[in-house]
């Protein structure tokens, strides 16, 4: 099991702007940080994904977080492109994975490939 992921990213500001917007929809906030280099992003009290300045290019990755339902999957969609994402692919079922597999995929600043996902099936 993880206790928690960190992601290089080569502007921190633009970066912490991007993921303090994108985040909240799904009930992720700014924990811990020095508004400069770090930031870790959870629910309280316990960040489990942090962002650090990295000098050049940051390696690529792929974060997926748990959204609680296919509504916070499109608002996470929606406020991560407000908030300078790219799509990398709009909300809706990846029924390869599983048959309620409902995801968005995004990339931040850096060109991570950020995800939301719900494994609930739709509500009726």
């Amino acid at each position: 099991m993880l206790d928690h992921v960190g992601i290089g990213v080569s502007d921190f500001g633009r970066a912490q702007d991007f993921y303090d917007r994108a985040l909240k929809p799904l009930g992720i906030d700014r924990l811990h940080g020095d508004n400069a280099t770090f930031a870790g992003y959870g629910e309280a009290p316990k960040p489990i994904f942090w962002i650090g300045h990295e000098q050049g290019s940051p390696t690529r990755t792929h974060v997926a977080f748990t959204a609680a339902d296919r509504q916070s999957v499109d608002q996470f969609y929606s406020a991560a492109l407000a908030a300078g994402g790219r799509g990398n692919g709009p909300p809706g079922l990846r029924t390869q994975y599983h048959p309620d597999y409902y995801g968005a995929f995004v990339l931040d600043p850096d060109g991570h490939n950020i995800e939301a996902v719900c494994h609930k099936p739709a509500a009726l």
